[in-house]
């Protein structure tokens, strides 16, 4: 079936007007995500790409019973447009936007925590389920459907990872881009659990990075969780290290500097399938014989 978001979820567009958001969106449209309503305060009232234009979510959700939405507004007013969405409840938000201020993430996170509202992002291509829903920016012309999930913190390695997948053969069920920004909504243990409880799933390549330690958090859920399904993961950066001071906590948890050796090492460890270049997954999943 897929995971967050299919062909008959409605999904609603916030900041719609935008020219970024409407070249976009008419891409989405065309692809056939269900579009349903718009949202852009003070704007209410008009059509724009053959949708309803709304000033509210609140009022957007009423009208059309959207469960999604994309949003493609300015950085600082993510968080409000975040709560805003929370409160019509929405189950599902996917941020476009970049340079989101961190302070604005930590509130956001928090404001989450709680609800039923799923976050991805913010900095993210989005999320999309081949012939059925484009929630962002992809290049839809790449993606087929398939068995094999894809969960990323890289941007533009997602596009790699969805060409290896179709090297060996293969399609995707859903392709996740978390975001690249250090404090993002949904993480690779989330994604990660949605995967291995769809049946259409087979197998799950992870594309990982440096910064944080959202793949060592994954490693543990990995090595834990009942029913694994395998996991193919690169780690981007390995000619680098991550040492930025992150205060005492970040320090105590990463000593300081995270090499990807290390995090390749615990990953592994874990049962994790480890490749040291990306262009070497497509050959892990011909033997996975899917």
């Amino acid at each position: 079936m897929s995971i967050l978001a299919q062909k008959n979820t409605k999904v609603l567009v916030q900041g719609i007007t935008g020219t970024q958001a409407s070249f976009h969106v008419k891409r989405s449209m065309d692809y056939g995500t269900n579009i349903v309503a718009g949202v852009t305060p003070g704007k209410g009232g008009m059509l724009h790409l053959g949708v309803p234009v709304f000033n509210t979510v609140k009022d957007a959700v009423a009208q059309t019973n959207a469960s999604a939405s994309i949003m493609f507004v300015p950085a600082h007013a993510v968080k409000s447009a975040v709560v805003e969405a929370s409160e019509a409840g929405l189950n599902l938000v996917v941020c476009i936007s970049d340079k989101v201020p961190v302070r604005d993430m930590l509130e956001v996170r928090n404001i989450l925590k709680n609800n039923q509202t799923h976050f991805i992002g913010p900095n993210t291509p989005g999320l999309i389920t081949p012939n059925e829903a484009r929630l962002g920016i992809f290049p839809e012309n790449i993606h087929t459907p398939g068995n094999i999930g894809v969960v990323s913190r890289s941007s533009t390695l997602t596009y790699e990872a969805v060409l290896e997948i179709r090297r060996a053969g293969l399609g995707q069920s859903t392709v996740v881009g978390l975001g690249d920004d250090i404090i993002i909504g949904m993480n690779f243990v989330d994604i990660l659990s949605a995967f291995m409880a769809d049946e259409q799933t087979k197998a799950i390549v992870m594309i990982g990075q440096l910064d944080g330690t959202f793949e060592e958090l994954a490693a543990q859920w990995y090595r834990n969780c009942c029913g694994k399904k395998p996991v193919i993961c690169f780690i981007a950066g390995h000619s680098q290290v991550f040492n930025t001071t992150v205060g005492y906590a970040g320090d105590i948890i990463t000593h300081g500097k995270i090499t990807s050796e290390e995090k390749k090492k615990i990953l592994s460890d874990a049962g994790i399938i480890v490749v040291e270049q990306i262009n070497h997954i497509h050959q892990e999943l011909q033997k996975l014989q899917l």
